[in-house]
């Protein structure tokens, strides 16, 4: 298991942030896939049409989003923390992700960089 922290600047106030996060259809619109999200502790999650599942677990309104992401039967649990700050360009958003299958680490770095940040960021920019 290998954990991964970054942080990632995005043009977009930490409120903004924390909507397209948190917001179906937000999610939808930066995504281009379906998504599946409320804002509620303990509701299940799906997002890029079920590439990436699992469980809400704490929310603060525009500052913090804590989830558990699901890779089938491993023993400790894979969570995932963005802590969003005001930044003098927008946000600056703190990831941590914990307990990363060693098989799935390079495929899953790629998509926070690219897929997950990376699609976000290039949705402010335009």
């Amino acid at each position: 298991m290998k954990d991964f922290k970054k942080y990632y600047i995005i043009p977009a106030t930490p409120e903004e942030v924390y909507l397209a996060l948190t917001h179906p259809l937000t999610i939808q619109a930066w995504t281009g896939d379906k998504a599946e999200m409320s804002a509620e502790p303990g509701t299940e999650f799906s997002l890029w049409d079920g590439s990436i599942v699992g469980k809400n677990l704490e929310f603060e309104e525009g500052r913090l989003i804590v989830q558990q992401w699901y890779f089938g039967e491993q023993p400790d649990a894979s969570i995932v923390t963005i802590k969003l700050h005001p930044h003098k360009y927008g946000t600056s958003a703190e990831l941590r992700h914990t307990n990363i299958p060693d098989e799935d680490y390079e495929d899953i770095v790629e998509g926070w960089d690219n897929s997950y940040f990376g699609s976000l960021i290039e949705f402010y920019e335009d």
